[in-house]
């Protein structure tokens, strides 16, 4: 009975993490049915399940390698493939090779991130993200598709701009930009009541207007990332854009002393 338990998997994180997954599915299949706004909902509710699963399963104490494994998968078809896939059939059919070009990118981009992710697990800074996060790239991507359904633009109108947000959001997933990970934020703690009152102005303002005031926010949070890197950075390099993660992990300007002490103590521990 208990080499059995150990055999099995666990039912809740999963089941979350299945939800996502076929969140991701249904938004490409609506986009090849001409449903673009539902294909955008549907991921922005893939992110919603997303960062879900992670959480119950550390709060249940259920983690293990196999769902960080079946996530990460399920990602690539939620926040990989699903977003791309989308963007095309919605205004990049009609640019041809330079239409899933963009998409390609996109994809290849989002794996990348994902495979970098998960080697830098228990050693990358906990308090930032190396690269756009793949679940904001994405809904960078299904925002503006979400923003031209709502206002009646036609994809095919737009297709360079959808190029170019595609193409942009898979390279800042390589990149080596910096992008506050908010998990510092003590969820436990209290707040002041006005605190309350600020996060209801704010399911009030995205209630109004959901599709344009998602799409500002997370694209003004992938625009942080090179703005806090040319502002930190006295000097940027290559290293501060694309590179080896020993060399970008961070981004603090320090001598070459502090540099040299820095790595010494890399090599101690």
């Amino acid at each position: 009975m208990s080499e059995q338990k150990r055999k099995g998997i666990y039912l809740l994180p999963n089941l979350l993490t299945t939800a996502g997954l076929f969140s991701g599915f249904f938004a490409v299949v609506s986009s090849m049915n001409g449903r673009f706004e539902a294909a955008a909902v549907a991921i922005f509710v893939a992110m919603i399940f997303d960062g879900l699963d992670g959480r119950v399963a550390r709060m249940t104490n259920t983690q293990s390698d196999f769902g960080a494994e079946y996530d990460s998968m399920a990602d690539m078809v939620s926040f990989g493939m699903a977003p791309a896939l989308v963007a095309y059939n919605w205004g990049l059919t009609e640019l041809g090779k330079l239409g899933w070009l963009a998409a390609f990118i996109y994809v290849a981009g989002a794996a990348l991130r994902l495979a970098r992710f998960n080697t830098q697990v228990g050693i990358a800074d906990k308090r930032f993200f190396q690269g756009l996060a793949s679940p904001a790239a994405a809904a960078v991507v299904a925002g503006l598709v979400w923003v031209g359904v709502e206002y009646d633009a036609s994809g095919a109108d737009y297709g360079l701009i959808v190029a170019a947000v595609t193409g942009l959001s898979g390279l800042l997933m390589v990149s080596n930009f910096k992008y506050n990970s908010f998990k510092e934020v003590n969820w436990h703690g209290k707040v002041p009541f006005v605190g309350l009152l600020i996060v209801l102005l704010i399911f009030v303002i995205v209630a109004t207007e959901p599709a344009l005031v998602l799409f500002i926010v997370f694209a003004l949070y992938a625009l942080a990332g090179p703005i806090n890197t040319f502002r930190t950075v006295d000097k940027v390099t290559l290293n501060d854009v694309v590179g080896d993660h020993e060399e970008d992990a961070d981004f603090k300007t320090t001598t070459k002393d502090e540099g040299e002490n820095q790595e010494d103590s890399h090599k101690s521990t």
